[in-house]
């Protein structure tokens, strides 16, 4: 993994680092979240990551804005565990059976990816007021509601109505 190849001399060091790895993710993320939505079956589902994209599109923009703020150019580090949280929903979304059990899955990857990002961009912001960086902390946190809210949204519709429609079946011992 890249982080432990790092230098963290200081907490700036760490912050520039976490923006970069939130702007590979988020990137990864408007390259995967146009699959998840031909994937899905739910009309709701499909709409709530087709809206999620243009919002990812403009966390981009966003991050973006702060290496610009920070006099960086834009540049990506790899992030490991949502180059993982992806490959998990491509596997999800490429999957055979029933439609209702498959999107449950998509919501579960789906949700695993905002969960990433909530921990990073809470992180980031956390990082980011405690350098001083109150504009960028207060950009970071708009980010971060908005993917609380993507969360939330997910949440909704797996418990009222995507796992309610999914065959139940019967437990299996191993």
């Amino acid at each position: 993994m890249a982080i432990f190849s790092e230098e963290f001399n200081n907490l700036n060091d760490l912050f520039i680092h976490e923006i970069e790895t939130l702007y590979d993710a988020e990137k990864r993320l408007t390259d995967s979240l146009p699959k998840m939505a031909e994937a899905a079956h739910d009309s709701q589902l499909k709409s709530g990551f087709q809206t999620h994209l243009g919002q990812t599109e403009e966390h981009v923009r966003r991050l973006e804005n702060i290496f610009a703020q920070l006099g960086y150019e834009p540049k990506r580090e790899t992030s490991e565990a949502m180059k993982g949280i992806i490959s998990e929903g491509e596997d999800v979304a490429s999957a055979k059976g029933n439609d209702a059990v498959r999107d449950a899955a998509l919501i579960t990857a789906g949700q695993k990816a905002e969960h990433y990002e909530i921990a990073s961009y809470g992180s980031a912001r956390t990082h980011a007021r405690h350098l001083g960086f109150n504009d960028i902390a207060q950009t970071l946190q708009k980010t971060l509601d908005e993917e609380g809210d993507t969360d939330k949204k997910l949440t909704d519709l797996a418990e009222r109505g995507i796992n309610i429609s999914a065959p139940q079946g019967e437990p299996t011992h191993a």
